[in-house]
């Protein structure tokens, strides 16, 4: 029986990596350069599109290695212009990613990880299985195709990237700073790290990592209560990783990289919607610089949890912006095709 070696997936190797295996090959090192160039510069995902190879290297390198390419499998469209899109990857494994039209700017919001492990109540991702972690070619290409999909639709290009789709960022940790850095990169997509946000639902020690590797790109913490007893009960995540570790952590990040945190705060109906919950969120904003991001909840099949009332919506913002607080109340995008905040999750195949 002959075993057939697997192929390497060429966008796993670093530069110099690349060079090492082109010398083995009997290669100069310049043509390294150029493969690297066409995968993340020009986002190519067949080497018959890298025209500057000889056929013979193309075909060389179809033996030795593989380009694992995400594909959009289903693009659903929204009333407000937002576009859900379910992505395919290698492994036939599902995710999701959403283009988010706005007038001043064009975000991509991505995924990273299949299925979430934290469970969270009141997110549809939070019922699904945590498959496995996305690798960092796999979160890139969400991009490059959001960003597509945007000059195709509605001829303007990505402006923002959120790290808020499918996944707890800081769980894949690692993978998640390699696609950040070749987004960011020049010899990547070149976008400007501030123009990225990464969401996590608060786990401390990592939080701490991004302050000792002193990240560029924005944080938001998807805080939903101030309140620790709520908090456990709508995010298990939080007995482990309690407001005080979390408010410890973020001033620790703060004080490493001096960005400001972004909250962001769901509020559901007469459960973390009163002016006592506002007093809570406004002493939890006091350790460190921040903006809250008040968001409309959007109903799940899983839950029982409804949206707030728009009067009570108002005046929890009015009594955080009397306490000095930089607030926001963000509307939902997208909810008529289930492509709006916690409502992320795979029904198609």
């Amino acid at each position: 029986m002959v075993v057939t070696a697997k192929k390497i997936d060429v966008r796993s190797l670093t530069l110099e990596t690349l060079e090492k295996h082109f010398a083995e090959l009997g290669e100069k090192n310049f043509r390294a350069k150029q493969v690297y160039s066409w995968l993340w510069e020009k986002s190519v995902s067949d080497f018959d599109q890298m025209s500057n190879l000889s056929k013979d290297l193309r075909n060389k390198l179809k033996e030795l290695f593989t380009i694992n390419a995400a594909k959009i499998h289903i693009s659903q469209f929204s009333n407000d212009r937002t576009i859900k899109n379910t992505f395919k990857l290698y492994d036939e494994n599902l995710i999701e990613g959403v283009l988010i039209p706005a007038p001043e700017r064009m975000t991509a919001c991505v995924s990273s990880q299949v299925g979430c492990s934290l469970t969270c109540k009141f997110c549809a991702t939070g019922y699904m299985e945590r498959k496995r972690n996305l690798n960092p070619d796999e979160i890139y290409d969400q991009v490059v195709l959001l960003d597509q999909q945007a000059k195709l639709n509605y001829n303007h290009p990505l402006t923002n990237i959120v790290y808020m789709g499918m996944g707890e960022p800081l769980l894949n940790y690692a993978n998640v700073m390699k696609s950040i850095e070749r987004i960011t990169a020049e010899d990547g997509l070149n976008m400007a790290a501030k123009r990225i946000t990464v969401s996590t639902a608060g786990i401390a020690k990592m939080i701490k990592k991004l302050g000792d590797d002193q990240v560029k790109f924005n944080l938001a913490l998807s805080l939903h209560a101030a309140n620790d007893k709520k908090r456990n009960e709508i995010m298990p995540i939080n007995e482990q990783n309690s407001l005080k570790a979390l408010a410890e952590a973020l001033k620790y990040y703060f004080s490493k990289t001096k960005n400001p945190v972004t909250y962001e705060y769901i509020l559901f109906d007469n459960f973390n919607d009163s002016l006592e919950d506002a007093a809570e969120l406004a002493a939890f904003c006091k350790h460190l610089p921040c903006k809250v991001n008040i968001i409309e909840y959007n109903p799940i099949s899983f839950a029982d949890f409804i949206n707030t009332q728009e009067a009570k919506t108002d005046a929890f913002a009015a009594y955080l912006k009397k306490q000095g607080i930089n607030v926001n109340i963000r509307r939902s995008r997208g909810k008529d095709i289930d492509a709006a905040c916690g409502q992320l999750a795979v029904k198609q195949q």
